[in-house]
Parts: C-alpha cells; sequence; structure tokens
C-alpha cells in the first residue's frame, strides 16, 4: 500500500514538473510564423519583438543559411536586404558564399539561452568560414565553425585568417544602415593594423569578447519603428586607440578578485510585443 501511494506521488510530482515546463516555455520560441501586423522593429534590440518579418531565403546570390531547423532566419525586411546585398557584394570580390547563421525568430523576441540581442529584426550573425560549394543539408545543419583567433594567447590565428575577411569586414561596415559590428578584440587589433585609404568604416568595428569565429552586424532602426530604440551614438574616431588597448587582458597579480554574484534583472518588454505575441 506504502509502495502505491509512493508510486502515485511520484507521478504526480513528475507530471507537475512537466506542467510547470510548459507553463514557465518562452513563447517566443514556440511560434512558427511571422505576425500579420506591419513591418516594425520594436523596443531595444536586447529587450524587444519584432512585427511583420521576413524570412531570408534560405540560399540565395552568395550566401548559404546555416542551421535552419533553428528557424532563426526570420528579420526586418531592412536586413534582409542588407544580408542580400552584402552576399552579392561580396561575391562580386571573389569572395565564396558567406555562411549566415542565427538573426531572429518569427516574431523576434528573446531567446531562452544563446543570445541576449537578436531580438528585432536587426541583428545578424555571419560566419568567419566561407562555403566554397553548395553545402549538403546534413553540412548545413551541422557547420564547421573556424576561429581566426587564439583565445589563450590573445593573439590572430594566421593559418586561419585570410584577406578574405578583411574584405568581408570592410564591405560589410561601409554599408549606411549598419549602426555596429561586433568582432573580438584580437580581430578589431588586426584590421587596425593595416593600411586602408579610407578609416572610416573602422568606427563601427566594435571589440566584444566571443566573436572570434563570426561578426554580429547591426542595424540602425528602420524609417518607420517609432517604437524601435537604438543604441548610443559610437565615439568619434577609428577605435583603434587607447579604448581598443583596454581589452587586452590584465597581468595576474596574484590577487584573486571575489566572486560577485549578478542579479538578472527582470526586463519588461514594450506593450506593443503583447500584441505581437498574440496577432
Amino acid at each position: 500500500m506504502k509502495k502505491n501511494l509512493l508510486m502515485i506521488l511520484f507521478i504526480f510530482l513528475f507530471l507537475l514538473g512537466g506542467w510547470i515546463a510548459i507553463a514557465n516555455a518562452n513563447p517566443w520560441e514556440n511560434i512558427t510564423n511571422p505576425s500579420k501586423g506591419s513591418e516594425q522593429s520594436i523596443g531595444s534590440y536586447a529587450n524587444g519583438c519584432l512585427s511583420g518579418a521576413e524570412a531570408l531565403p534560405l540560399n540565395g546570390v552568395g550566401y548559404q543559411v546555416i542551421r535552419s531547423s533553428r528557424h532563426r532566419y526570420y528579420a526586418h525586411p531592412d536586413m534582409v536586404a542588407y544580408l542580400k546585398k552584402l552576399a552579392s557584394k561580396t561575391q562580386g570580390f571573389g569572395l565564396d558564399d558567406l555562411m549566415i547563421a542565427d538573426i531572429s525568430m518569427p516574431r523576434g523576441g528573446n531567446f531562452t539561452s544563446g543570445h541576449s540581442s537578436h531580438q528585432t529584426g536587426l541583428d545578424a550573425d555571419i560566419w568567419l568560414s566561407f562555403a566554397p560549394e553548395t553545402l549538403t543539408r546534413e553540412r548545413l545543419e551541422s557547420p564547421t565553425a573556424v576561429s581566426v583567433v587564439d583565445l589563450k594567447s590573445y593573439s590572430l590565428r594566421r593559418d586561419s585568417w585570410m584577406d578574405d575577411h578583411a574584405i568581408l569586414f570592410q564591405v560589410a561596415a561601409s554599408e549606411p544602415e549598419v549602426a555596429r559590428i561586433f568582432v573580438h578584440p584580437v580581430i578589431k587589433e588586426t584590421l587596425c593594423g593595416m593600411e586602408w585609404e579610407d578609416r572610416a568604416w573602422l568606427r563601427k568595428v566594435r571589440p566584444w569578447w566571443g566573436h572570434h569565429y563570426h561578426m554580429h552586424v547591426r542595424l540602425h532602426c528602420p524609417d518607420g519603428s517609432q517604437q524601435c530604440v537604438p543604441q548610443n551614438v559610437i565615439p568619434a574616431g577609428d577605435g583603434c586607440g587607447s579604448e581598443l588597448m583596454s581589452w587586452r587582458p590584465k597581468p595576474d597579480d596574484g590577487k584573486k578578485n571575489k566572486e560577485t554574484v549578478k542579479k538578472k534583472r527582470v526586463k519588461v518588454k514594450p506593450s506593443e510585443c503583447q500584441i505581437v505575441l498574440t496577432q
């Protein structure tokens, strides 16, 4: 009798856990189609949503979309147009196909894990690997990431770096709709050390950890998206001075810093996002 009661209690707790998990599931990740509203990037890059999204075709001139099963190839139409334009231009320079990774989910919104931004259809990851041929479905779903940075020595991996990378960064950042391009600080240093007739575009290339096998392109808020929240203006200059040097690892002085626990702040999305979620 006691065993039966324990079994019933176990089953109840198991089912309760399942119900709680379902109730707490991220609703943005459960939606498989864009909203019917007008094209709007709403909120900030890291706390917003996307109305009237457009799906980037999975392959086109000069690019291929990888890991499409994740359904993260939706974007504001401005981003779709930008990616198509960029891929066409890089192909014209003789580069192999770009490998387009995560953009946004069908209605934007936050990911359970993996990204804090990519919520408004204005962020896109482009891998620093190129596709010299049309990849099979299996290879598109499980591509090999190639890092161009030796993270331990904080130096460029010369065996992975190509002139094509420099061309890609320059072409990508030179477009007026681009607000920022995030790369590993070592990549920024490498670009700063090269000779360029025009260095203005370097200002948009911003150092940020983690971006050693891909670059993260971010567009300005589109015209007509009144609820889109832009980032602060980038500081003047090419960003190759003391600011960049501040990213270099500091010498170990033997003192261990006390670990600080950061409280995760609950972000409240713009009220318009509830409409986008339920359209």
